[in-house]
């Protein structure tokens, strides 16, 4: 547990890792196709697991994976694929790796590009959680999201998982009303 005095999200004061993550990273908005991407693949990696671990692993799966460069992951071939299931230094499951490489290949013809995708789906602010009760698992735009990306190909993007995109990226604002980071996280939007 984190002593700092600062107020976070229930999650985020159990490690430094998830400190660092919440105080720096989740909930600010992200842009950039690439960018978007390797949070895609990163949320779908964690399905299952804990995100810490996936925080954890992060440089690995950025060398792993070219930085998440679409068109380099969309260039893997089957040696790519058995070279990462040998890697320790990543989650080593078949059916996510394959669809991080598929999801790489499907954002390529993204018309306007992936970030432009995702980003329609910008929630706006609603109801302010007092505690992580008040934080759903999904939403009826989670839902949109998960759908379109689907339709284009993309597999490991249920709503849940799409929903832990749209936090993570700041299509919404899911820090709870007392924690520091809120109203920095508020500023940056729109």
């Amino acid at each position: 547990m984190v002593h700092d005095g600062l107020v976070r999200c229930g999650w985020a004061g159990t490690t430094p890792d998830y400190v660092a993550y919440h105080d720096e990273e989740w909930g600010r908005p992200l842009h950039g196709d690439d960018l978007v991407f390797e949070r895609i693949t990163l949320e779908a990696f964690q399905s299952g697991l804990s995100w810490l671990t996936i925080l954890r692993k992060r440089d690995n799966f950025r060398k792993a994976f070219a930085g998440f460069s679409i068109p380099a992951v969309a260039a893997f071939d089957e040696g790519d694929v058995e070279r990462l299931l040998g890697d320790a230094g990543i989650v080593r499951n078949r059916a996510k790796i394959e669809a991080a490489v598929a999801n790489a290949r499907a954002a390529l013809e993204v018309p306007d590009g992936l970030s432009a995708l995702v980003w329609k789906y910008a929630e706006e602010p609603g109801r302010v959680p007092a505690t992580l009760a008040d934080v759903p698992a999904r939403t009826a735009g989670s839902t949109a999201l998960a759908k379109e990306l689907k339709k284009n190909g993309f597999r490991f993007v249920g709503p849940t998982t799409a929903y832990a995109l749209m936090q993570a990226i700041g299509l919404v604002n899911d820090h709870v009303a007392d924690c520091h980071v809120r109203a920095a996280v508020t500023g940056l939007r729109r």
